[in-house]
């Protein structure tokens, strides 16, 4: 009898941290973000194309204005920005025949975002390996079963001019991370909820167009 009640406390708090690790897991919001497309546009003094690929050029030879010119180009950086386009479908379906329909309640705030660089190799020291990560404020609405496209900053300018990117510029070496972006919002009802989305960034001194 002594050992069965000595064991009950135990079972209890089993229990009780399984149900919180599924809660934390699931989350108590009606719907959940999905990113459709994630991409990255190279900065420079013309915009680059969206890619899903990023080409991100850590030191840029401007021509133009003067005293910019051919003969006597101007060493610049630019920072690198992100375009996502999101969605928040409900966890609730109901049946497939008869999908549940959403409400205002269920449109979807984003406030905020951030962006970590890691790499395949495992060698990821902020500032010695990798660029540092950082959180940056960005605000947009996804309408109840509609989409949200964002712009956002996916490598900051500082970034280029620290280790390890600094180096690059006189280093013919291509340094290749992969980018953890997640976006942070809450809905109409005050749940919060993210989503967290990956870009391979190819950091290097390209040449100049």
């Amino acid at each position: 009898m002594k050992r069965l009640i000595r064991l009950l406390p135990i079972a209890v708090v089993v229990t009780a941290s399984v149900s919180c690790g599924s809660v934390v897991r699931d989350g108590s919001a009606p719907v959940y973000l999905v990113i459709d497309i994630l991409q990255g546009i190279k900065g420079g003094s013309t915009a680059g194309t969206p890619a899903t690929n990023l080409a991100s050029d850590v030191i840029t030879n401007v021509i133009t204005p003067a005293p910019c010119s051919a003969t006597s180009p101007c060493p610049t950086v630019f920072l690198d920005n992100g375009s996502v386009t999101l969605r928040a479908p409900l966890k609730d379906v109901v049946t497939q025949t008869t999908p549940a329909a959403p409400t205002s309640n269920n449109e979807v705030t984003i406030t905020r975002f951030h962006v970590e660089y890691i790499r395949a190799d495992g060698r990821n020291v902020p500032g010695v390996d990798v660029p540092y990560a950082f959180d940056g404020g960005v605000t947009g609405t996804i309408p109840a079963g509609g989409t949200l496209t964002l712009g956002f900053v996916l490598v900051r300018n500082s970034a280029k001019q620290e280790s390890p990117l600094i180096q690059l510029r006189t280093d013919p070496l291509v340094l290749t991370t992969i980018a953890k972006v997640t976006f942070y919002g809450t809905d109409r009802v005050g749940h919060d909820i993210s989503v967290t989305g990956l870009i391979q960034i190819d950091f290097a001194n390209f040449g100049d167009s």
